[in-house]
């Protein structure tokens, strides 16, 4: 992915707004920078009413055809502004990504496929996906995953709801993470052989940078921070996690 040297990252956020500052917040800590000349010139749009992307994708044509609309719209609206390449904060949008792209002639940073290819760099073969109902249920994690050789497996369902009662019943209601919530559903994968846990979901990124995990979690919305701090060509920060 190439993009010029006059590079303005384009972030389309607002899903959840906690979501989106803690992205930024991950692409000020992984550049290495010591100036603010050297970090990253970015535009952050914050589309607050956005609809529900999970109730969307589960929901009629018409919702998603509405979630697409104005994921469109505001991808139109950071390129407009001079935006080079695009982030998106949300796993769960996703689903439509590829439909954005089509339209628009700046890249997006494709959080799901950067993070298939970092664990295939690290070799890892049996991933566990923490997301929505919407990403498990469409299989986007599993299917992009697939494609590099890769096998994801998703939470049982009483797993599944521990997942997504810490997703909305705390980190969007702007609580903090019950980690009993947490362990269960690791525990979960454990049991079924996972060799390392994806948080897929921007709500679980933002409970992680209050806790802190171990290596066997797997932040896709910190991939996507690095990845996008590296297509605006600024140089990545060394972060060592035991």
């Amino acid at each position: 992915m190439e993009v010029s040297v006059n590079d303005r990252l384009g972030v389309l956020g607002g899903m959840g707004p906690q979501a989106t500052n803690t992205f930024y917040q991950l692409v000020i800590d992984r550049t290495d920078a010591h100036t603010d000349q050297e970090h990253v010139n970015a535009l952050i749009l914050s589309d607050c009413q956005m609809p529900d992307r999970t109730a969307a994708i589960l929901g009629t044509a018409e919702e998603q055809e509405a979630v697409f609309r104005r994921l469109l719209a505001d991808a139109r609206l950071l390129e407009g502004a001079g935006c080079t390449v695009l982030a998106v904060p949300c796993n769960t949008s996703h689903f439509f990504l590829d439909r954005v792209q089509e339209q628009i002639s700046i890249p997006i940073v494709h959080m799901i496929r950067e993070t298939a290819r970092l664990l295939v760099s690290q070799g890892k073969k049996r991933p566990g996906i923490l997301a929505t109902d919407g990403t498990i249920r469409t299989g986007l994690y599993q299917r992009e995953f697939a494609a590099f050789g890769i096998y994801a497996a998703a939470p049982r369902p009483a797993a599944q709801k521990q997942v997504m009662s810490l997703i909305y019943d705390d980190i969007k209601a702007g609580k903090a993470g019950d980690p009993e919530k947490f362990a269960a559903f690791t525990k979960d994968l454990v049991e079924q052989g996972c060799d390392c846990a994806v948080l897929a979901c921007t709500e679980l990124s933002v409970f992680a940078s209050e806790h802190h995990l171990s290596s066997f979690y797997v932040d896709a919305m910190e991939v996507l921070a690095q990845r996008s701090i590296e297509v605006c060509h600024k140089p990545l920060r060394t972060i060592f996690r035991k």
